[in-house]
Order: structure tokens, then C-alpha cells, then sequence
């Protein structure tokens, strides 16, 4: 008797099932809460629910279809996760929209995310294999470079509320530093995998920390002095500590030296020390920051603490579990669709409601560590670890900066906050630690046939 063939089996089917569950949770939440917005604001619900819902279900779908396609054995929660935040910032601006603010538009927001899932798909198309990257650790150091000079150079670059980081391409702006940073941790991960060994060596020791070699310091010098000339030039705080801090957090994992992150900490808040004693725009930062209620400072036409203040206020009034969806005046708070989503949720959430968004982004960047841990080799292991790192440091800068735990940055809440570029750049992030994730969790060939031939001898 012959024996039956067995195909190898991409996914079990309970799996794909569970995952197909959990992304169609997370799209009913976001229609839930777009209906709520509605209701609380003409006693009805909104005409384009179906509209918005079908759009939004639509994209979601397409892009589970490519990742069962493509991608398989990934994680299962990355996708649901990503979506259910991404729902979330369509309503808050839907809801920006309807108040009348200027600027918010959801359906924008949406014509980006579609976008966004294009770019998602096509990442996981093309790059069938990560470790191809390796390859391109020096292009993509110049790349990333390249990007982060364009806004400085002329014709090329403009500056939008006192900040030159951005670039006008046929009409449209671009923020290039939302792709410098993949670019550059791509460079980080081959840099870091060729050269931790000298990296972890130790110096002389100090008190409890071994310190690492003076002639080691060049790649952190060299970082710092990028990251201060974007403070300096760009005045870009955000991706100034968003650069170096990722650097610093890879560097850690490639060598596992405490004395890295301390020699980090002290270059930066020493170079973000004499830059304010010397530059304005830094100096006006710090001021913000330590004195927001000045009146002074409130009623200062730019660069002042109104924004942020607004940020605070709406906070404060809603309190532990919220004012409800349209019930608030989020609206009152300058670029509440943008850069201050995070304290619109907030007003209208309350702290229970940005406890659960928090938390969301937790298990996104669990996730994205755990594939870093279950990785097999070096450079993925850098890889996974450093843009999960990216999506917690820069949720951690802009939470920290509209709570004024640390002075405000021109960063954006991924996934939420409108606008193309970081929308674009995070879904790419996705894709990458997606195709790492199918890479680390799929079982060896002769697993998957076993399995394979199991589940037709159960037939």
C-alpha cells in the first residue's frame, strides 16, 4: 500500500482561525467606539459607519490574507494588535472631525493606513528572507544618513512650527527621519553584529561597572554628535533621542554592558545640557517643560506651554474613566489630532481607558522581543530587539513629553496620530518583525511534514 503525500502545512488551522478571530475583535471595538462617537453626538449613528467599517474590515482582511500567505508561521497577535490601535486613532479623529477642528480628517487617515497596508504587504512580499539585510548594513547607513540631512538642504527642506524636519516632494510633505530610523537600526544590527566582541571587552573597572575601552567610545561619539546635530540643526529633539537612544538600548543587547547605557545617559543629557546654555530653541524647551504654568510661558505666542497645558487640562478632566466618546472637548487642544492624540484619548477615556492603550502597545512590543529571544541568529536578534525598542521609546517620548514627565518632542503616537509619514514607516516596522517572526517560529522542514502527515492520517 502506498503511503499518502503529505504537503507541508504552512499554519494549523486553529491558528489562522484564532488569528482571523482576534482581527475581527479588534475591528468590531473600533466600530463600537465609532458608533459611541455618533450616538453621543447627534443621537445617531454615524452614516459612514458602514462605510469606515467595511473600509477599514477590508484592509485588514487583505493584509491577513498576505501574511497567511506569505508570512504563516507569524506571530498571530501582531497583526490584531496594530489594527485595533490604527482603528482606534480613525476614531479619535473621525470624532476631531466632527467637532470641527481644523486640520483632523479621518478619511485621510484612512486613505494612509490603506497605504500603509500596501507597503506592509509588499514588505512581506519582497523581502522573503530578512537576513538579506545584512548585506545592506553600510547602504542602509547611507541611506539613512541621506534622509536625515535632506530637510536641511535648500529648496528640499521646510520648516513647519519651528522645525526643520521636513521635505516638499510634488506638493506633498514628507518627514524623511520616520524612515531614517529603519534604515539605521538595519545599519545598527550588522554594525553592532560584526563588532560586539570588541564592543564587550572591558576596560578598566570602576566602583561595581566594568567600563569598555577608550578607543571603543568612537561609534557612541559618533552617534551622540548625530543625534546633538539633529537637536542643534533640525531642532528635533524627538528623533534626536529617538536615534540615540535606540543605538544605546542595541548596543546593550549586542554586549550586554551595563556601562553602555550609563555612558549613554550621561553623553546625552550632558550634550542636551550645553545645548541649552548655548542654543535658544533647546533653552526654550527646558523652560516649558520645568515651568508650564507660568503665565508668562501660557501666553507666549511660539513656543509656549499653551498646548501643553490644553494636553493637561483635558487630562484632568477626564479623570479616572473619562467624560465618553464625544462628550469631551478634545478639540480645545491645539494638534489634539497629531502630536496630542494620546491626551485627546485621554479626556475622553479617562486613565482606565490609557491604561488599556498602554497595555495594548505592551503586548505589541512583547511580541516583537519575544520574536527577538526566539530568534536563531545575531542579526535578527538585533534586529527584532531594536525595533520593538523604537516602538516603546517613541511611545515613551511622547507620552512622557504631553505629561510633562519630560520636555515635549515633535514625535507622534504610533499607529494613531494622523499623518502619513509615521504611518507609512510604522507599518514597515510591522512587516519587518512580522517576516522575523514567521522566520523564528516556523519549525524545522521535517516538523512541519510530520505534522503534515498527521493531519492526514486523522482524515
Amino acid at each position: 500500500m502506498s503511503t499518502p503525500s503529505a504537503e507541508p502545512v504552512p499554519l494549523p488551522a486553529k491558528r489562522r482561525l484564532a488569528q482571523l478571530a482576534m482581527l475581527a475583535f479588534a475591528v468590531a471595538i473600533v466600530m463600537l467606539a465609532y458608533a459611541n462617537v455618533g450616538l453621543a453626538l447627534d443621537n445617531q449613528v454615524p452614516a459612514g459607519m458602514l462605510t469606515y467599517g467595511l473600509g477599514l474590515g477590508g484592509l485588514m482582511l487583505a493584509a491577513y490574507l498576505v501574511l497567511a500567505k506569505f508570512a504563516p508561521w507569524a506571530d498571530p497577535l501582531i497583526l490584531p494588535l496594530v489594527t485595533l490601535i490604527n482603528g482606534l486613532g480613525l476614531v479619535i479623529i473621525y470624532r476631531l472631525e466632527a467637532a470641527g477642528m481644523d486640520g483632523a480628517s479621518a478619511t485621510n487617515q484612512l486613505l494612509w493606513t490603506a497605504v500603509g497596508v500596501v507597503m506592509f504587504s509588499v514588505t512581506l512580499i519582497v523581502l522573503r528572507d530578512h537576513r538579506a539585510l545584512q548585506r545592506l548594513t553600510y547602504t542602509a547607513g547611507a541611506v539613512g544618513l541621506a534622509l536625515l540631512v535632506s530637510p536641511l538642504l535648500p529648496f528640499l527642506g521646510q520648516e513647519i512650527n519651528g522645525a526643520r524636519i521636513w521635505i516638499g516632494i510634488a506638493g506633498f510633505s514628507l518627514q524623511p527621519a520616520e524612515f531614517t530610523k529603519l534604515a539605521l537600526v538595519v545599519f545598527f544590527a550588522g554594525y553592532l553584529v560584526a563588532k560586539r566582541d570588541v564592543l564587550a571587552l572591558a576596560g578598566r573597572r570602576l566602583l561595581f561597572i566594568d567600563l569598555p575601552r577608550a578607543r571603543d567610545l568612537g561609534p557612541v561619539l559618533i552617534t551622540w554628535g548625530l543625534s546633538l546635530g539633529v537637536l542643534i540643526l533640525q531642532k528635533d529633539l524627538g528623533s534626536s533621542l529617538l536615534i540615540f537612544g535606540t543605538f544605546i538600548a542595541m548596543l546593550y543587547i549586542a554586549t550586554q554592558r551595563t556601562s553602555w547605557v550609563l555612558i549613554g545617559i550621561l553623553l546625552f543629557v550632558g550634550g542636551a545640557v550645553l545645548a541649552g546654555l548655548v542654543f535658544d530653541h533647546v533653552a526654550a524647551r527646558f523652560e516649558v517643560f520645568l515651568n508650564p504654568e507660568d503665565p508668562e510661558l501660557y501666553d507666549r505666542t511660539f513656543g509656549g506651554s499653551y498646548q501643553l497645558m490644553q494636553g493637561l487640562f483635558g487630562m484632568g478632566q477626564g479623570g479616572v474613566l473619562g467624560t465618553g466618546l464625544g462628550q469631551g472637548h478634545p478639540n480645545l487642544i491645539p494638534l489634539s489630532f497629531s502630536d496630542f492624540i494620546f491626551t485627546a484619548a485621554g479626556e475622553e477615556l479617562g486613565l482606565t481607558g490609557l491604561m488599556a492603550l498602554l497595555m495594548v502597545y505592551a503586548l505589541l512590543v512583547e511580541r516583537g522581543l519575544r520574536t527577538s529571544i526566539a530568534a536563531r541568529e545575531p542579526f535578527s536578534k538585533l534586529l527584532a530587539g531594536g525595533l520593538s525598542f523604537i516602538l516603546a521609546w517613541q511611545v515613551f517620548i511622547i507620552v512622557g513629553g504631553v505629561t510633562n514627565l519630560i520636555p515635549l518632542t515633535g514625535l507622534v503616537t504610533p499607529f494613531m496620530s494622523q499623518g502619513g509619514s509615521a504611518l507609512l514607516a510604522n507599518w514597515i516596522l510591522i512587516a519587518l518583525l512580522v517576516r522575523m517572526s514567521d522566520t523564528a517560529r516556523k519549525p524545522p522542514p521535517q516538523a512541519i511534514q510530520d505534522e503534515g502527515m498527521t493531519q492526514v492520517f486523522q482524515r
